[in-house]
């Protein structure tokens, strides 16, 4: 596996030796001194070029980079659609272990697509274009404090979720139950967690994208909590993972309402928790619901 250097070597003496690429930048976990480094770490690069149509038109250009086991071009892609805005991005994971992932950018679109990133550090920039960047630091990336609309919302989602949960399990809908436990309700159990996580260091903390540092912050008894909301194909399984995620989300959201002095759904709670109950214990040739 080639070295940081190595790379870093690569990916700078190709944006020097062309001429249409103007300025290099790079973002994500390698621009986070806060981020443990390990082998999985891509090279998140930016080059902002002139006449991006000379590079999109033929590929081969990037095989410089090494021998590939694939490439995705997100913008020639029809499933998921492309973004469409001028960017172009080339996610190359490479034989020996390595991966960049790299968009192109036009200078004349540079203001509109270059969004600012506090995790960007500037390597390259031939003309000036860029100008001078601040220190890198995560701070974008940290626990935004969330308004009482939101709170409310949040809690909203959770509990109506979890109705569609249970109405899939009694049906059988394994795939249906699935996409909404894992797919909806996770990501708003994560979303609360993060909000005491956030309440607990001042909302100066990252809990990582899809909330991947939480165990950071996590005692071992929430943890494991938190590890028994997974389960497996087993519709029994799945009730039991609902249920001990219902309770570690209403665990999360009482704290995160009384630091924030806001006002937690106890009504909606509590019908929801029973009407789970029931349809939990309902006979499955049953012709009602109650």
């Amino acid at each position: 596996m080639r070295s940081e250097t190595e790379m870093m070597e690569l990916i700078l003496s190709t944006a020097q030796n062309e001429e249409r690429i103007r300025a290099v930048i790079m973002n994500g976990s390698r621009a986070n001194p806060k981020v443990k480094k390990d082998i999985f770490q891509d090279y998140d690069i930016v080059y902002v070029v002139r006449d991006i149509g000379s590079f999109t038109r033929d590929h081969s250009w990037v095989d410089v980079f090494g021998d590939r086991i694939m490439m995705q071009l997100p913008e020639e892609k029809v499933l998921p659609p492309a973004d469409g805005a001028g960017r172009f991005p080339y996610l190359m994971q490479f034989r020996d272990g390595n991966r960049i992932d790299l968009t192109l950018i036009p200078v004349k679109k540079m203001e509109k697509l270059l969004a600012h990133d506090s995790l960007s550090v500037l390597l390259l920039d031939k003309d000036g274009l860029i100008g001078s960047m601040p220190p890198s630091t995560d701070r974008d990336y940290w626990i935004k404090k969330p308004t009482a609309q939101e709170f409310a919302d949040l809690c909203n989602e959770f509990w109506w979720i979890s109705m569609n949960i249970s109405k899939g399990l009694w049906r059988k809908e394994l795939p249906y139950a699935m996409f909404m436990h894992e797919q909806i309700n996770r990501n708003v159990l994560i979303r609360m967690m993060e909000w005491k996580i956030g309440i607990e260091t001042n909302f100066s903390k990252s809990a990582g994208k899809f909330g991947k540092y939480m165990p950071d912050f996590l005692a071992g008894e929430e943890w494991e909590q938190f590890e028994a909301t997974y389960s497996n194909a087993d519709f029994n399984s799945i009730w039991n993972a609902l249920f001990t995620m219902c309770g570690l989300f209403r665990k999360n959201a009482v704290e995160v309402a009384e630091k924030l002095q806001f006002e937690y759904p106890f009504e909606d709670d509590k019908r929801v928790t029973a009407f789970l109950k029931h349809v939990r214990n309902l006979p499955a040739d049953a012709t009602s619901i109650y």
